[in-house]
């Protein structure tokens, strides 16, 4: 079947269906959801979709990500089954069960009356540097064992479990007050920015709840899926400043944190494996942690040498059993 695709300025979707084609705006959101359930943004009556079967998420760099919310038949891009959070490019066929659907985000031309004019002689690049000096705390988040795991599970098994996992996360990191900022294969960035008045340790506490119902969650898993081994976490958690902004070039903007804050965190949650434990923090993190009192026996202090640095980094680390008696005190 030719699609014939009119000229658009919004990402939008295209549903074949044997009476035609319907075009269906990704406007108003900036989350999508697909099933044959009723409370989905888009119903689509097909046996083989599950009730709630995937999810469409733009960032705010304009990607796209498509999320399979642990569907029985899965989720396909292009023909390939997808079990984590893909990428999605402007013309990608989408199918759920027996229905395809074509995913379209066409990048129209920006000109500016503020945008320079190349001449022959000037090799112009247009890069919008739209960045901004925040206070933030970065957590970053990796499922452990993840590799072993694809090994030793049906691939229908495998993409019901991750889908699930992505799903519950991003519902978690929302409910306390951020969003997922990168999705890196088994992991998840989320970035918290503080006010100008710097960061209130009610604010670190909220991050750690959430990082502690992020651990639950994942260790709850094999109750619902037949995993080899129970699922868990890492954990890194970092504050301090960062450039917050459009860090791309005019016709592929990238929204997102930049820095050594950022770095950091990443570093951290490498570190909790060497270390053989499930979270690690900064210093600043740790001090604000510090301010609300009976932080004893929590984080042990840990020198680490993490790749990237020439020197060793203070870190705080320790277990989500030490963060659970933590916060039954908060």
């Amino acid at each position: 079947m030719v699609i014939k695709v009119t000229a658009q300025s919004e990402p939008y979707l295209i549903l074949q269906t044997e009476s035609g084609n319907r075009h269906l705006p990704l406007l108003g959101s900036n989350c999508w959801t697909i099933g044959r359930s009723d409370d989905n943004n888009f119903v689509l009556p097909d046996q083989w979709i599950s009730r709630n079967h995937a999810m469409l998420q733009s960032m705010e760099n304009g990607e796209f990500y498509l999320i399979d919310l642990g569907s029985r038949n899965g989720s396909f891009v292009n023909g390939r089954r997808v079990s984590v959070p893909v990428t999605l490019h402007n013309g990608d066929l989408l199918t759920f069960g027996q229905t395809n659907l074509h995913f379209y985000c066409p990048h129209p031309d920006i000109a500016t009356a503020a945008t320079p004019t190349p001449t022959d002689s000037q090799d112009f690049t247009a890069t919008a540097m739209l960045n901004v000096r925040r206070l933030i705390s970065v957590m970053v988040v990796d499922i452990r064992d993840f590799t072993v795991m694809t090994r030793q599970l049906d691939e229908t098994v495998l993409s019901e479990t991750i889908g699930t996992w992505f799903r519950r996360a991003g519902e978690i990191i929302g409910e306390y007050g951020s969003g997922v900022d990168k999705y890196i294969g088994d992991a998840v960035m989320a970035v918290w920015i503080h006010g100008p008045q710097g960061v209130e340790p009610t604010e670190i506490l909220r991050i750690i709840r959430a990082i502690n119902a992020l651990a639950k969650m994942t260790s709850q898993l094999h109750e619902e899926f037949p995993l080899p081994f129970s699922l868990r976490i890492g954990a890194g958690l970092n504050t301090g400043y960062a450039m917050v902004g459009n860090t791309g070039s005019g016709d592929r903007p990238d929204y997102t944190a930049l820095g050594d804050t950022v770095n950091a965190a990443f570093r951290f949650e490498s570190s909790t494996k060497q270390l053989g434990l499930d979270i690690a923090i900064g210093a600043t993190t740790y001090d604000c942690l510090e301010e609300l009192g009976t932080t004893d026996n929590l984080f042990q202090r840990y020198t680490v040498t993490m790749k990237g640095y020439d020197t060793p980094i203070l870190t705080y680390a320790g277990t989500f059993k030490d963060l659970e008696r933590f916060l039954q005190r908060h």
